[in-house]
């Protein structure tokens, strides 16, 4: 891998970070929002979902056009009109004004995640893309391990302000748009005069018709709904159930998100090198284990509550590295903008309907205690195995295909 391509990457990491951040905070900040305004677990679940659902809708119109322009071109804009959103949430005083905050930043923010794929596909084979993956998805762990925390101890550090972590966001999101300019490069190779006519209907009834790419959207769905089912609650769980305070909180995500960092590019590698369907299916049922004790937390210090949600953190990545690796695989370049823009809203989809399940399921009493979240943890579990059966039937066949193609080609350079 040169320079130049991993400065992109760590670029790219880097938008990774910030729009992932801003999906993040808004869970731990469940215990400070509720308080502010006054609202029930459901109303927060929809400030949680609003974001996915906008997400959804503007990943499912981008793709009328995604494929016609410029990568580039696509990303800048998506990125400037989520900074914009995310600072309106940063001065935004009521609940209402907050909701329509979150919408604009999903809005764009749903585009980010699609485009950001799509360049590292272009960039990268099949072979390579595991580890590129890795280390851009090191944005998700970066959101944990520094961006989590210090927002949540800058937001107790200003007498509980949960406006600072948006202004935090959109901050940083100001500094990373010159450097789009500057460095990704204008990326055009996909584009075909004959495909450029295509319009959003054709692109999705495309999408649906192909057996292979309407599984594995309905893999991606599935596979963000059992993730995103207990995150919502995590705080409020640990705080009002278990009795561990909002200032140790953060150490949760600052032992999680280090471990993910360093699994996120251990396991890129690892699945380049063993295969990454193997490594998917490993993860996803290690997962389940780590579900089910976190919703159902023992009475243990919180030392170990840290080791569970760091194994927590390290099985999730190596689902999410495999598995973005892996769906970017089933279209060609030419399809994949619009293909991965789809895909996008369908993540963003699978992630807003965990959020409203998770608010239905759970409630609260008198003194903020959760309720059913052990049941909200059994839905994950299922979820998470439906997404592991769905994922060996669609790629084992083609990873074995790949597997076959690559000793073909090694033996015909031995002949040559």
């Amino acid at each position: 891998m040169g320079k130049k391509e991993k400065v992109i990457l760590l670029l790219l990491a880097g938008l990774n970070f910030t729009h992932i951040l801003d999906f993040m905070i808004m869970m731990p900040l469940g215990n400070y929002l509720i308080d502010y305004f006054g609202i029930s677990t459901m109303q927060f679940s929809i400030l949680v979902g609003a974001y996915s659902i906008a997400a959804f809708f503007s990943g499912l119109a981008i793709a009328m056009f995604t494929d016609k322009f410029d990568r580039k071109k696509s990303l800048l804009f998506a990125y400037v009109g989520f900074v914009l959103g995310t600072i309106a949430c940063g001065f935004a005083p009521t609940y209402g004004l907050l909701l329509t905050a979150r919408i604009i930043a999903g809005v764009f923010g749903g585009v980010i995640g699609a485009q950001v794929l799509s360049i590292v596909a272009d960039m990268f084979t099949y072979e390579r893309r595991g580890r590129a993956m890795g280390i851009v998805m090191g944005g998700f762990a970066g959101a944990s391990i520094l961006g989590v925390p210090i927002s949540l101890n800058l937001t107790n550090l200003f007498q509980k302000d949960w406006h600072v972590p948006f202004l935090l966001i959109g901050g940083l999101g100001v500094v990373l748009i010159p450097l789009i300019i500057r460095i990704i490069p204008s990326m055009k190779s996909h584009i075909k005069k004959e495909e450029s006519k295509s319009s959003f209907f054709k692109a999705l009834i495309t999408v649906c018709k192909v057996p292979a790419q309407r599984s594995a959207l309905i893999f991606s769905c599935l596979l963000m709904m059992g993730h995103f089912l207990i995150i919502p609650f995590i705080n409020p769980y640990l705080e009002f159930n278990k009795g561990f305070s909002k200032e140790l909180t953060p150490w949760i995500y600052l032992a999680g998100g280090a471990a993910s960092l360093l699994a996120a590019i251990y396991l890129g590698k690892l699945a380049d090198k063993r295969g990454k369907l193997v490594v998917f299916s490993i993860s996803v049922f290690l997962s389940l284990f780590m579900v089910l004790i976190i919703t159902r937390m023992p009475n243990v210090p919180f030392g170990v509550v840290l080791l569970f949600f760091a194994i927590w953190f390290i099985v999730a990545t190596g689902r999410i590295v495999t598995a973005q690796a892996m769906i970017s695989e089933v279209v060609t370049p030419a399809q994949r903008g619009s293909f991965m823009s789809v895909n996008g809203s369908i993540q963003q989809l699978g992630s807003g309907i965990a959020a409203f399940c998770a608010g239905a399921i759970v409630f609260t009493d008198k003194t903020g205690k959760i309720h059913n979240y052990n049941w909200v943890g059994y839905l994950s579990i299922l979820v998470l195995i439906m997404s592991l059966f769905f994922g060996r039937v669609i790629f084992r066949k083609m990873e074995s295909q790949q597997a076959k193609t690559k000793l073909e080609q090694d033996l015909m350079q031995e002949i040559v």
